[in-house]
């Protein structure tokens, strides 16, 4: 399946379907066997680059 990236309102991105990550070093981060993923995009998450809903505390408007 190719990949389709959904961006949530004031959220994270959902990415379905195949797709590398990689962290700010380069390193390859392990998705295998999630279908869907959400990559944080408000900088709060404890557990980027995916969200952990922090967005929602910290109030982050896109």
């Amino acid at each position: 399946m190719t990949a389709k990236i959904n961006v949530r309102p004031n959220g994270p991105y959902l990415i379905e379907g195949d797709c590398e990550v990689y962290d700010a070093n380069g390193a390859k981060v392990d998705t295998a066997g999630k279908a869907k993923i959400a990559l944080c995009r408000c900088g709060a998450s404890a557990t980027k680059p995916f969200c952990d809903g922090s967005h929602n505390k910290v109030g982050f408007k896109a």
